[in-house]
Formats: structure tokens, sequence, C-alpha cells
């Protein structure tokens, strides 16, 4: 059974200023890695983010794992997303 994706106001923002087919390629993965979260998604060090790689893309998500839900909370270019975290 696939987990449910929800997006953040901010990841719904950042979907939308990417290209359209950068934002399929994004979807695709995401929904994608959705029925198997644990195989594609990976822990970054020092918090409960996890992080989903599509290509030079990046998308970062909290993986819930009571309520079998991904929380999307943004996605961006490698280099940049990783100096926006808190």
């Amino acid at each position: 059974m696939p987990w449910k994706i929800l997006w953040t106001d901010q990841a719904a923002r950042d979907l939308s200023k990417l290209d359209r087919s950068v934002a399929r390629r994004v979807v695709a993965k995401l929904e994608r890695a959705a029925e198997d979260p644990t195989r594609f998604f990976v822990r970054l060090a020092g918090g409960d983010d996890y992080k989903l790689r599509i290509g030079d893309w990046r998308l970062l998500a909290i993986l819930d794992h009571e309520s079998n839900a991904i929380l999307v909370e943004r996605v961006d270019h490698r280099p940049r997303i990783y100096r926006q975290r808190p």
C-alpha cells in the first residue's frame, strides 16, 4: 500500500517554480518512492529529515511511519537545498 504524500506550502511553491519537465520527474519519482520509502529515502544526519535524490535535484521530507505519510518540506537544486536548512 503506497504512503500518503502531503506537501507543505513551501514545497508546493518550490515545485511550481521548477521547469515542467523537472517537476514531472520529481513527482514521478516521489510517487514511485511512496510504494517503499525506506528503499528510496536516506535520512540526513542530525535531524528527522530524509532526502530523495532526483538527478541533481533534492526533495527533503519527513517520513511519518505511524500514519504512513510523507510530508514534503522542500524541493530544490542540490547545492542550494542544504544551505536552506535551519
